[in-house]
């Protein structure tokens, strides 16, 4: 996405905007004049972070996929100049599978939080997408990035990144109005590993690795404005290469991309 492209972002809708991640893009957007909403489940937390950094809100769980086509209506009635979705919102959950003691019924994880899971990581992004993808196509320009160590965790996030690419290869073929951009962060001292039994395991003090927010945004930052349409950051930027170099290459020769 070129910096003119990116210019175009005039309001965009950040979910799980109310920390992490999600507020670090959101100010980044203020900062470069955008008008921001952001989404989420907490509604106090949705109000401080609001009225901390000067953008609007809407209470939305994500993983209850019912509630986001009455979300997207109400939204888009009071923003109808909408042009970017930032399918930020996810939950980590632990699930350590040799702790479990199968034969009394142990699986060491609650399945219900695994479905919880994947309908905050998976089908809450692709209804929410596939919701506001007639909008995004009916205007001038639109903008949806989707943002992407527990076996549930990875396989949304593996599902997340094809669903990403397919729906690039078919807007690319179908309508020059949608640029659709994949965020890849690395770890991120954010408050996803809450559930961890160490929370702070992706804090620099205990992962050299793990990046700081202002890290991670000064990457996600330069990604936007050099236009690309997949933006890592920190050592997420040697996987990408990898996977690029290779089954993206592939990839790309198949779809005609």
């Amino acid at each position: 996405m070129s910096q003119s492209t990116y210019d175009l972002t005039d309001t965009a809708l950040i979910t799980g905007g109310g920390g992490g991640i999600g507020r670090a893009i959101a100010e980044n957007f203020i900062k470069a004049g955008k008008k921001v909403i952001i989404a989420g489940r907490t509604e106090s937390k949705l109000q401080s972070t609001a009225k901390e950094i000067g953008a609007d809100y809407y209470v939305l769980d994500t993983s209850k996929v019912d509630q986001i086509p009455p979300f997207v209506e109400r939204v888009l009635k009071d923003h109808p100049e909408l042009n970017c979705l930032v399918n930020n919102a996810g939950v980590q959950r632990p699930f350590e599978i040799p702790g479990s003691n199968f034969s009394n019924g142990d699986y060491g994880f609650d399945p219900a939080k695994a479905d919880q899971e994947i309908d905050t990581n998976i089908r809450g992004p692709m209804h929410l997408a596939i919701s506001l993808l007639p909008h995004f196509t009916s205007l001038p320009s639109g903008f949806a990035p989707t943002s992407l160590v527990n076996p549930v965790y990875n396989g949304s996030k593996a599902w997340v990144h094809f669903f990403t690419m397919n729906m690039r290869a078919q807007l690319a073929k179908n309508s020059a109005k949608v640029k659709v951009v994949e965020i890849v962060p690395p770890t991120v001292a954010t408050e996803l590993h809450r559930e961890r039994t160490n929370p702070d395991d992706n804090k620099k003090a205990n992962n050299p690795a793990a990046l700081e927010l202002p890290e991670f945004m000064a990457d996600f930052e330069e990604g936007l404005k050099d236009g690309s349409d997949t933006i890592a950051a920190g050592p997420a930027k040697k996987l990408v290469k990898m996977w690029e170099d290779s089954m993206g290459q592939f990839y790309r020769e198949k779809t005609g991309l």
